[in-house]
């Protein structure tokens, strides 16, 4: 696995936590928030009051009738609102789960690594993560630590959004895609199923059945006969998952600009048993509390 990959997997649960947590419910009590509209006010909260549009473009695969009313939603009560429940949300979330961990030296000098690393970054055609990159940064080592976490995958993820342009994917294409049967059965991967899916993006039925059309169409995938376990129907076709092969690759090239440096590579071992705390808490989708 190249060292672009292992960030990403060591990361993300450190990140999403920000999403899935006991204390969603006070955040949205405090701001008056519905839960998209406070995923969005949160995440793009950095872009400013933009236009919705804008900030569709850089979600990418939500429904825009989903996220554009959300947005204005969060504008209205004001998007340092938002952002200042989401840290003390964060701020809580990290205490309970990692205790007097977040006290500890090395999370200040992990946040420290990951800055530097932040302040390295090429930006430009990066839209998400240079707006999260300029935006402020909190005192507390553990919050700083998340907030440059967050700018990382931010980045990540426009240049996965470069890589599926370029290809040719778009909107809930993306997701029908992502989340088909591979040829490959014993291939791991992250996946949420139609009916997630369907109800955290804000898509219709027959919206995804047109997008497995469009799939199949550009002969990319296949019906199959019986839904899988998680309701998905279809499954990549051998050009499919040669295409999913290739952006993922283009992802990971990317990201190895970056991620080669061996100071990243000691810091994604040294924050593991901090990753580790947030996925035995169990309060991420998939996870059990140990």
């Amino acid at each position: 696995m190249n060292s672009a990959r292992t960030a990403y997997e060591t990361l993300e649960p450190f990140h999403v936590l920000a999403y899935f947590n006991p204390g969603m419910k006070a955040a949205l009590d405090e701001t008056g928030l519905s839960p998209i509209a406070l995923y969005a006010g949160g995440r793009g909260a950095p872009l400013g009051p933009c236009a919705p549009s804008v900030v569709t473009a850089t979600f990418y695969n939500f429904n825009p009738g989903l996220i554009e009313p959300a947005w204005r939603d969060a504008v209205a009560v004001g998007l340092d609102t938002v952002s200042d429940a989401r840290y003390r949300m964060l701020d809580e979330q990290l205490r309970a789960i990692i205790g007097d961990g977040v006290d500890e030296p090395v999370i200040g000098e992990l946040a420290d690594t990951f800055e530097a690393a932040v302040t390295r970054l090429p930006l430009g055609g990066r839209p998400l993560a240079a707006a999260w990159a300029s935006g402020p940064v909190p005192e507390a080592p553990h919050l700083r630590l998340w907030r440059h976490v967050a700018v990382l995958r931010e980045w990540r993820g426009d240049n996965h959004i470069a890589a599926l342009v370029t290809h040719g994917l778009d909107g809930l294409d993306v997701v029908t895609f992502h989340e088909a049967d591979l040829p490959d059965p014993t291939v791991k991967r992250r996946i949420m199923g139609r009916e997630m899916i369907k109800f955290t993006r804000g898509w219709s039925d027959d919206d995804w059945e047109r997008s497995v059309d469009r799939l199949v169409a550009a002969g990319l995938a296949e019906r199959t006969d019986t839904p899988n376990a998680l309701g998905v129907a279809h499954r990549l076709t051998a050009d499919g998952a040669a295409t999913y092969d290739d952006i993922e690759a283009e992802t990971d090239a990317l990201g190895e600009t970056i991620w080669s440096a061996p100071e990243l590579i000691d810091a994604l071992d040294r924050i593991r048993p901090y990753v580790k705390a947030i996925l035995d808490a169990g309060v991420l989708p998939g996870t059990r509390k140990k």
